[in-house]
């Protein structure tokens, strides 16, 4: 028996004016998807505890089988191990993505117009991150390069009860309201200060400035966290997985948890992913021995980040077109297998970030039709209103890979 999650990062949303009053996941061609549904276990699952922040941190740990309230100590701190970084007890790791400011002046007097700089390609990325390292490296502080406009702070001592805010709920927005503030506040204030005057007349954001593109010209810090400790996702289901993603986050939480993390040529956590080699590597690691793949796609959440309803429902449908269909056309060589397909958390295009709202799921075994009577023959959020409830989504790592209800 194989198993597969399919990840489909931030697909879930609320009826968009420009879709005709649909929903991405309504108006997207997917094919695959709905054939799956008319015969799969079907529902909606609660990802995000309560009193926990409605990430995809906090929503992948539950998908992957682990209780967020249980093991959930901050993403930042997930994103470090997948970049190989070491956390001693005592450090925290903070995220700290390449941003643009609009507007002049301070910081105070800033606004986020863009919580990606343009989704900057790693290698530029990589040159202004060293420069705001050699800058702002000190004692208790190191920069850490990661992938895009993703990167890491490991701060000796930091505050864990720092108050941060994820840059990209404030898209459009003054930033002087979501400014550090607490233990540790004063300290990435100026840090997200001064790497302002680092970058500013930079070459690459001169370059990229001559090119129409927006400048990397600040850092932002969110998302602390502690050095994390997942059981082993072998001792705890006793299978040999593998996740494959273009993000530190969900790679960090399989690593953490034991797993190969697999990296993909050409996969980029955007629209322009490589979709494709995705469901080519998934398939490869369960043809050599894994039992369990997580494959996860970034690419509705950033458009949902982005306000793009179009480029969403675009990606949603090649997802279904480019990697789904490649699963279903090898997997049954492989022999019986099981699927579970499901977004982590809703990223409404209307507001730009996430929410807690429950989202939809399909359950599939190629061994047996799961569907109840009457079941919808179309994947969306609302045909799932009527399945399943729920309300901890980490049980659904036990259905897929152990024991499933068969009826509700």
């Amino acid at each position: 028996m194989k198993y597969v999650t399919l990840l489909c990062d931030g697909m879930a949303d609320v009826p968009v004016p420009e879709l005709a009053g649909r929903t991405p996941m309504e108006a997207a061609v997917k094919p695959n998807m709905d054939r799956l549904f008319k015969s799969s276990l079907a529902g909606l699952a609660k990802t995000v505890p309560d009193g926990l922040p409605a990430g995809s941190d906090v929503a992948n740990l539950s998908v992957f089988g682990y209780p967020p309230a249980i093991h959930y100590t901050g993403r930042s701190p997930l994103e470090a191990v997948s970049m190989g970084l070491v956390m001693l007890d005592g450090d925290a790791a903070l995220r700290c993505n390449l941003v643009t400011l609009g507007g002049s002046g301070p910081l105070s007097h800033r606004i986020m117009q863009d919580y990606s700089a343009g989704e900057i390609g790693t290698e530029e990325a990589r040159e202004l991150m060293l420069s705001v390292a050699a800058a702002l490296d000190g004692e208790n502080l190191a920069f850490h390069p990661g992938i895009s406009y993703r990167h890491c702070l490991i701060w000796t001592g930091g505050p864990l009860d720092i108050r941060l805010t994820p840059p990209h709920d404030i898209s459009g927005r003054p930033v002087s309201e979501w400014l550090p503030a607490g233990p540790g506040g004063d300290t990435a204030r100026s840090l997200m200060e001064r790497s302002m005057d680092v970058l500013a007349d930079h070459p690459v954001n001169r370059a990229r400035t001559a090119r129409g593109l927006n400048p990397a010209n600040a850092i932002w810090l969110w998302g602390q966290g502690s050095r994390p400790a997942l059981p082993s996702f072998h001792d705890t289901f006793g299978l040999r997985g593998a996740v494959i993603s273009a993000v530190d986050l969900i790679k960090g939480i399989g690593m953490a948890a034991g797993v190969d993390a697999i990296d993909v040529p050409g996969a980029t956590g955007n629209l322009h992913t490589n979709y494709r080699g995705k469901a080519e590597a998934a398939l490869t690691q369960l043809e050599n021995g894994a039992d369990f793949v997580y494959i996860h796609v970034e690419a509705p959440d950033e458009c949902g980040h982005q306000g793009q309803a179009t480029e969403k429902t675009d990606s949603i449908g090649r997802i279904d077109a480019e990697l789904l269909s490649v699963l279903l056309a090898r997997l049954p060589q492989l022999g019986e297998f099981r699927l579970l397909i499901m977004p982590d958390h809703p990223t409404p295009v209307g507001i730009r970030t996430h929410t807690r709202t429950p989202v939809p799921f399909l359950l599939y075994d190629s061994r047996k039709d799961l569907s109840v009577p009457g079941q919808a023959p179309v994947f969306t959020e609302k045909t799932c209103e009527t399945g399943l409830f729920v309300p901890e989504a980490h049980i659904l790592m036990k259905w897929l890979l152990e024991q499933m209800p068969v009826s509700r």
